[in-house]
């Protein structure tokens, strides 16, 4: 039995009940997986220009920071209503919402670049967020589409899907810029048609086909009254309960302190490129490698956590994140060896995290606050992320990208503190 199921706090499980079975298992894991690429479009042709365009629009390098916080934001305050969303309805209803949200957010960016308005670039970002929220938790969808047993392997698949479309994006940032300013809009506007029109098909593709249980209800789960217990749980109080299970803290550290040291430093990374004459089309490069780490070795990572634990996959992220950030100190802007490497072993510590904290924040509890705590641990990750996101400005502008790579490794240290923590307190 879990720490989280002896707890005082826990909600004692209701009897079981007949539970439905996930229709057409290899249709909606297809449909997650299409709907990952057209995702990962919709957010990497935006994110890639974003801290560009603000830097543009306000003439302030420390407001570029902003435009990632602003979206991560967006993807924190919308994490836990989609997760609620999950629950009452279906995690297909809460993902075709998060994906309308974020088209609304990209048409919002564009109406407030031609006219001028510059608050509402914010907002568009924030609504822009929500399709990255989205994103998020399709790979707890994906395991609630799985064969009992593959339900990490099934994560991974999804998250290595959106490696296409993520790489796709930064790389048609000239073409959307081209297309964009061909029909009148300003300059690194033009990304953002690109985005929109992704997160629309994304919004169709799943309204359309995907048709999931309400989150708890599914076929496998390990209590099948759990979605009762967790209709009652308040994400927070979830949070709060779990924080008492060393594994699940640990887990949630993971996700949390790698998602805010990528989102740290890849922010930055373009506005510190471009500010040492390189060009967008290399700053589009660099970032598609990045994605790539992110997304391109999910499968193995998911093996590796299948076969090692996910425990010993998340130490592997701290170090190769630790790696990243030690490379990213030391490379020059235009080294276009290191810099590129840099930023590949960012994403691939940030999959290592991400993955083996998923999967254990989920092994770690007691199932009638499994799907409360995946929202709260999202939005947690996207507010700090968000905070790191409107600092690494600041920072950039005081300290240079040494000073951004030197405070993000400073955040891995609460999460080897955690491990540590963790392995002592393990049974033997």
């Amino acid at each position: 039995m879990t720490e989280a199921a002896s707890s005082p706090d826990a909600p004692t499980p209701a009897a079981p009940q007949p539970v439905p079975a996930v229709p057409h298992r290899g249709l909606s894991l297809t449909v997650l997986i299409v709907n990952q690429l057209l995702a990962g479009v919709g957010v990497a042709s935006g994110i890639a220009v974003a801290a560009l365009l603000v830097d543009e629009l306000t003439g302030v390098v420390a407001f570029a920071g902003f435009a990632q916080s602003s979206s991560v934001l967006g993807a924190a305050l919308t994490a836990i209503p989609l997760a609620k969303l999950a629950v009452r309805r279906g995690r297909h209803v809460a993902l075709a919402t998060g994906y309308a949200l974020g088209c609304l957010g990209a048409l919002l960016v564009i109406a407030a670049a031609v006219s001028g308005f510059v608050p509402l670039v914010f907002l568009g970002l924030m609504a822009f967020g929500a399709g990255t929220a989205a994103g998020l938790q399709a790979r707890f969808a994906a395991t609630e589409v799985a064969a009992p047993g593959f339900e990490a392997r099934s994560m991974s698949l999804v998250l290595w899907a959106t490696t296409l479309g993520s790489v796709a994006g930064p790389l048609l940032s000239d073409l959307g810029d081209t297309v964009g300013q061909a029909i009148g809009l300003p300059a690194l506007v033009g990304p953002f048609l690109f985005s929109g029109a992704a997160f629309a098909f994304s919004t169709l593709l799943v309204a359309a086909l995907l048709r999931l249980p309400p989150a708890g209800h599914l076929a496998g789960d390990a209590a099948a009254g759990a979605s009762r217990s967790s209709a009652r749980i308040g994400s927070w109080q979830a949070m709060r309960i779990a924080s008492r299970n060393p594994r699940a803290l640990f887990a949630i550290f993971a996700i949390v302190c790698s998602h805010t040291v990528m989102v740290g430093v890849m922010v930055m990374t373009p506005v510190h490129m471009m500010a040492h004459g390189l060009s967008l089309s290399l700053v589009g490069v660099v970032i598609s490698i990045h994605i790539l780490g992110m997304y391109g070795a999910s499968p193995l990572v998911g093996w590796l956590a299948d076969r090692i634990g996910s425990e010993r996959v998340i130490f592997i992220g701290i170090g190769i994140l630790a790696l990243a950030t030690l490379i990213g100190i030391l490379a020059p802007a235009d080294d276009m060896l290191l810099v590129p490497l840099a930023l590949g072993l960012l994403g691939l510590g940030w999959s290592c995290g991400l993955i083996g904290g998923s999967t254990l924040v989920t092994d770690a509890v007691d199932p009638s606050i499994r799907v409360p705590l995946q929202g709260a641990t999202d939005a947690s990750m996207n507010l700090a992320a968000a905070i790191a996101a409107a600092l690494s400005g600041f920072v950039l502008g005081f300290g240079g990208f040494a000073g951004v790579c030197l405070v993000a490794m400073l955040v891995l240290l609460p999460l080897v503190v955690m491990g540590v923590r963790s392995a002592r307190r393990r049974p033997a």
